[in-house]
Order: C-alpha cells, then structure tokens, then sequence
C-alpha cells in the first residue's frame, strides 16, 4: 500500500484534450499514477479560454481559483470567480468555466469519483508548462 507521493510542478505531467482546447492540466494525482478513484489537477485556461459545457453523471467537481478570474456558470446562474475563490458543482448540473481576465486562469480542479476525466485528458496531446505557469504554480 502506498503512503504518499510527493510531486514537483515542474515534474508533472501536462495534457491539451484536443488541438483547439483552450485550456489545458497539469495532472497532479490520479489513478494511473497513485491508483486512486478521483484526480486532482491544476486547469490552466488561456486567455478567452473556457471548458465547454459538460455534466458529470455521479462526480463531484471542485474548482479553487489559483490565479486570474473568470466566471463559472451551473445550469442558469453565473458568479464570477477570482482568486481565493471555491466552488462545488454536483453531479447532474450543467456547467462551463471560461476565463474573463487579461492574463491566464489558473484552479485546481478534483472531480470525484474520476468518472473518466483522467483517461480523457490522458487521451489528449501532451504539453510543456511554461515558464508563466510554473511560475504562478511555484507561487513566485
């Protein structure tokens, strides 16, 4: 049984989860690399950069702002997020972040259980963190 692992940002690995997303993640613990059932990810949307809209059938998703500001939206209702700000989102609503600000949006976002978020975003093409990210990441 594993007791714990410990991560670098600069060692992680980084996935886009297709060529025209506008966001990409850092994947921080998941199931292939800590066999576990949820996965823990810094999502960096670029500047205008949103998630489409999406639902998840049995997963919580949590968002903790990092850096930048946006607006997160669940069915009809819209707040703006900044830094410091959280938000939980439960299963069956659906919903879309996208990035308001001048500079990049930076959450760590858990989705519990992983519902096939890791595997999607594995599936996508692999990214280098630049040095804006590990910089905002390293929390410089």
């Amino acid at each position: 049984m594993k007791k714990f692992r410990f991560n670098n940002i600069a060692d992680v690995q980084a996935f886009r989860i297709s060529a025209d997303s506008s966001n990409y993640f850092a994947i921080l613990f998941d199931k292939p690399l800590d066999d576990i059932e949820n996965i823990f990810v810094v999502e960096i949307f670029n500047v205008g950069g949103a998630t489409p809209p999406n639902e998840h059938a049995t997963a919580h998703e949590f968002f903790y702002v990092l850096h930048g500001e946006g607006i997160a939206r669940c069915n009809d209702k819209e707040v703006t997020i900044k830094k410091g700000d959280s938000l939980l989102l439960h299963p069956g609503n659906d919903h879309a972040i996208r990035n308001t600000g001048t500079g990049k949006l930076y959450t760590l976002t858990v989705m519990t259980p992983n519902e096939g978020f890791s595997e999607l975003i594995r599936s996508g093409e692999s990214v280098t963190l630049d040095a804006e990210d590990l910089s905002v990441l390293s929390g410089e």
